[in-house]
């Protein structure tokens, strides 16, 4: 977890930070690893290793199909650590793990929250696991020192902001519209008081996501949040796949792009 609330400090001379979603082992896993480390050379602050699942939660048609390609390719929840474990031996950025409840649940959440210490994860998204359903879930990242990241909306109240803001313990995800996650074009007209209220009730940074897909939507989220996520902008460059073996250089122009 101290990982990952430098890097939001650090990132803060260049601007706030920048947060790449990959779908983790889309193409393969080994592909994965080459990914987030290109994605770091081109300007990532932190990266978020998707778990692929059959269905999963928030993800719009690119993401969907990530987790397609991932789960045919043979991607497993060990495997996704593993291969945390591979660019941890490489690398020291923060690394969180994105993911719905079902997968963790039945590989154990104490197994989990360990494993995923053990191969260098800083933190994990749990998207489909309420705050006040999450008990179970805290008790074992806080035992092995994983930062929390929960999610909150358009059109949630305070008591909900609040709810899932007291047990945020690495970053607040704000998700930027309503829908699904996707690249748009515009940028949602609430988002602004959104982030202004819950930067006032969060002492961990705030991050935006669901929807940036230009370097101009990651510099007017910085403008007022700390962190920018950017996903299915990335996904679509993985998506042509690796057949000339340039995969990872074409991560590395798209993510510098965002970057700006």
């Amino acid at each position: 977890m101290k990982r990952m609330h430098e890097a939001f400090q650090r990132s803060k001379q260049h601007g706030g930070a920048l947060i790449i979603y990959v779908t983790a082992g889309d193409p393969t896993l080994d592909d994965t690893v080459q990914i987030v480390l290109a994605a770091e050379r081109g300007g990532a602050d932190l990266v978020e290793l998707g778990v692929p699942y059959i269905a999963p939660t928030a993800d719009g048609p690119t993401i969907q199909a990530a987790c397609r390609r991932a789960l045919s390719a043979g991607a497993t929840v060990g495997g996704v650590l593993d291969a945390a474990r591979r660019i941890r031996e490489r690398s020291e950025i923060p690394l969180v793990t994105m993911t719905c409840y079902n997968p963790i649940l039945v590989y154990g959440l104490q197994r989990y929250a360990s494993d995923a210490k053990a191969t260098g994860i800083d933190g994990v998204l749990v998207s489909d696991l309420p705050p006040d359903e999450a008990e179970a879930w805290l008790e074992a990242a806080a035992q092995h020192d994983l930062g929390t990241v929960f999610l909150v909306a358009p059109g949630n109240t305070d008591r909900q902001l609040r709810a899932a803001i007291d047990v945020t313990t690495g970053f607040v995800y704000i998700i930027s519209r309503p829908g699904t996650t996707g690249a748009r074009a515009d940028i949602y007209e609430g988002l602004r008081d959104l982030v202004e209220r819950v930067k006032g009730m969060a002492q961990v940074p705030a991050a935006v996501g669901f929807g940036l897909s230009t370097g101009e939507q990651v510099a007017e989220v910085l403008a007022m949040a700390d962190g920018a996520v950017v996903g299915s902008a990335v996904v679509n460059v993985i998506a042509a796949g690796n057949a000339d073996g340039a995969l990872p250089e074409r991560v590395e122009a798209k993510v510098r792009e965002l970057r700006g």
